[in-house]
């Protein structure tokens, strides 16, 4: 009989709490989850695997963590040495070695999620996005591009990636 009441009592008073977290625009469930049982979010975690050497460098070609690939910045050196041609040039050869390190890791360009564009003078912006567009394909992935005032290697442009499968 006690349960009874408590049960008749407590359920339109678990209707009037929802109601009111609704409004707050809080969730919540109706009814509860018994005592005795928990839930926990179950977190998968992949150990990173570093892949290829930088060569004289001291860092890795790129790094894969479950099915994520991030790589390392690409400037526009062909032969240990780079690219003639100014900016566009550089442009063409960092994406040409981006999208070798793809294949070589089982990546296409179309996984690619994430850019990252690093230019010595901004006034070549136009320039570089020309080749990035003509070389990238619809949809592009997101990309950020900043102005900084040195490169390795002399570099007019570095273009570091994140491909996801």
């Amino acid at each position: 009989m006690m349960s009874k009441l408590v049960h008749t009592l407590t359920a339109p008073l678990s209707k009037v709490l929802l109601a009111s977290a609704c409004a707050l625009g809080l969730s919540m469930t109706a009814t509860a989850a018994p005592a005795n049982t928990s839930q926990h979010a179950t977190l998968s975690k992949s150990s990173p695997v570093f892949l290829g050497e930088g060569g004289n460098y001291p860092f890795s070609e790129a790094v894969r963590v479950g099915d994520t690939l991030y790589m390392s910045g690409q400037i526009g050196f062909k032969d240990g040495k780079l690219v003639k041609g100014g900016v566009k040039a550089e442009t063409k050869q960092a994406l040409d070695n981006i999208h070798t390190t793809l294949l070589k890791y089982g990546y296409q360009k179309s996984d690619v999620v994430k850019c990252m564009a690093m230019l010595t003078d901004m006034d070549d912006f136009a320039d570089f996005n020309n080749v990035y567009k003509a070389t990238m394909a619809k949809p592009y992935p997101v990309r950020s591009a900043f102005g900084v005032s040195e490169l390795a290697a002399g570099a007019s442009v570095e273009v570091e990636c994140i491909a996801v499968k």
